[in-house]
């Protein structure tokens, strides 16, 4: 039977002062506006203190932080990342001594060791794949495979030969590779890979021993690099969802496994989407020792240009 249901007498209810309630949001936090003679760190300092406006210049002070007391900057990075022209910024960071260890995966060293060679990349998957053509070009394979069973021979890592073979090429447009300028400035790249993702294995020169003998040697040494993280370095994940929060993660726990704590560091991830792995295996799990994770969301070109001179601008 139908309850007899009546409103409720509200006459009763309690409040309180409005000046007596903790707030999250104040005026003394909103944005100011720009003056247009400001610089770069001035504009940063314009910024809401709210959200990601706090977030974002607290990673700011993190990064100049660590390089101001030479702990380690490292930068994993999905191959959009060089497809959207940001090396210049990144070898100017790693030039300063700010960066002080890349990650690559596979399509990261593919696209940047054919901007060294020919100045282009990124070529147009839906009309080539119609003819069997798509990834079958000639000197990327054979260059790289060539380079990849070098350092298999000889036990080095990929990121490592790849830099070799643009200097000893003097590849063209060498002065916008990560590859080239990590050997030129003696800075570890490392690339982690699996076989079948990338154009390469498509070869006929491909050698899928080599590949993973040399990407193995390089996640041998991301895991060194890994460990120089504690108490204030920073790592920082550019666009890659699977392959390398996925490798941070195994070498995070190779490195704590051998005795090494790995805390007190911060971790960042910027991609156009949040996606689980990178929040998960970069962002949270890593930083839950002690540091601190962040997430923005944005475009790579936009995003990272900001990151980047807002960090120069402070040092």
């Amino acid at each position: 039977m139908k309850k007899d249901l009546k409103p409720i007498d509200m006459s009763s209810v309690k409040t309180y002062p409005l000046q007596d309630r903790i707030n999250k949001v104040s005026v003394k936090d909103f944005a100011s506006l720009p003056d247009t003679q400001m610089d770069l760190s001035q504009f940063i300092e314009t910024l809401p203190k709210i959200l990601k406006g706090t977030d974002f210049i607290e990673l700011i002070d993190k990064i100049v932080t660590a390089y101001q007391r030479k702990k380690a900057v490292i930068v994993m990075m999905g191959g959009h990342v060089i497809k959207c022209g940001l090396s210049p910024l990144l070898i100017e960071l790693a030039e300063r001594g700010v960066i002080t260890g890349f990650a690559f995966n596979g399509a990261s060293s593919i696209h940047d060791f054919e901007i060294a060679l020919i100045g282009e990349t990124s070529e147009d998957v839906s009309a080539y794949l119609q003819t069997g053509k798509f990834g079958m070009w000639e000197e990327t394979g054979k260059l790289m495979n060539d380079a990849i069973r070098h350092a298999a021979d000889t036990e080095i890592g990929m990121g490592e030969v790849l830099g070799k073979k643009l200097v000893e090429i003097d590849a063209p447009y060498n002065t916008y590779s990560l590859l080239a300028a990590g050997n030129r400035l003696n800075i570890p790249i490392t690339v982690h890979v699996a076989i079948g993702t990338d154009i390469i294995h498509q070869h006929p020169s491909a050698d899928g021993a080599a590949i993973g003998k040399a990407s193995f040697t390089d996640f041998q040494l991301l895991t060194q690099l890994v460990t120089e993280l504690e108490d204030g370095g920073v790592v920082l994940n550019f666009g890659s969802a699977v392959i390398l929060p996925e490798v941070f993660l195994k070498a995070l726990t190779i490195a704590r496994n051998l005795g090494h704590t790995v805390s007190r560091f911060t971790a960042a991830d910027f991609d156009m989407t949040q996606q689980y792995r990178p929040a998960e295996n970069v962002v949270k799990r890593p930083t839950e020792m002690g540091g601190k994770g962040y997430s923005f969301t944005g475009h790579h070109e936009l995003m990272i240009p900001l990151l980047v001179l807002a960090v120069m601008s402070r040092l």
